[in-house]
């Protein structure tokens, strides 16, 4: 039976708000007169600086690194549940002992949620013990948009050749529960572990889901 009462609408419009579930899509970028990230194809390039002032060229990897690209919103409870359950962090450091670069992404304008001057940055990074290769920083939303994130996190990983070989979802589990952690299904391990075993993706694509790129 199908309920429909102003409050179940009012309920449903607000959920739309908090979770957004994106595709890839490529009319962002064309607007931009840029490349357009597309799995199986070679990753649009960039160059952003860290929160240390250092910057980083993603083709100067090409040939030499997986890259991990994850779009950061310190704000957002569902990079809060990865991030309290140290669930990132874990992967973090696990997959950059092994080689991967792995950048996380913070495209929030100033004055949005989410958005931090560099120095609280790295106070915030420190607290939270995050082990990623550098924290970029994309005020103007330039490579967010280059690559269509939508949500935070959003999740990419570039093989060795530079190619885009996983677009989405951390996991399976959208939700803010911190258990749900432990009986997730972690499409970004999964994707690593094929790369790095060469052999293809079992899952190239999923639907990313969070709160919105506060562009």
């Amino acid at each position: 039976m199908k309920i429909d009462t102003p409050a179940v609408r009012s309920l449903a419009i607000v959920a739309g708000l908090l979770f957004v579930f994106s595709a890839p899509n490529p009319v962002a970028a064309r607007k931009l007169n840029q490349p357009v990230a597309t799995i199986g194809s070679l990753a649009p390039d960039f160059t952003l600086p860290d929160s240390l002032g250092q910057k980083h060229k993603l083709s100067s990897y090409l040939g030499k690194k997986i890259v991990v690209l994850e779009w950061l919103n310190y704000d957002c409870p569902f990079v809060g549940k990865q991030y309290r359950s140290k669930n990132m962090q874990k992967l973090q450091e696990q997959y950059t002992a092994k080689g991967v670069v792995w950048f996380s992404i913070i495209s929030s304008a100033p004055g949005k949620q989410g958005y931090y001057k560099a120095i609280e940055v790295n106070k915030i990074n420190q607290e939270r013990e995050g082990h990623a290769t550098a924290i970029l920083l994309d005020p103007k939303g330039i490579v967010g948009r280059r690559y269509d994130a939508k949500t935070t996190p959003d999740m990419f990983v570039i093989n060795q050749k530079g190619t885009l070989v996983y677009a989405g979802a951390i996991d399976d589990k959208p939700s803010t529960e911190l258990e749900d952690v432990l009986t997730a299904h972690n499409f970004v391990r999964e994707a690593l572990d094929d790369v790095l075993a060469d052999q293809p993706l079992k899952t190239p694509y999923t639907k990313s889901y969070g709160c919105s790129v506060k562009y």
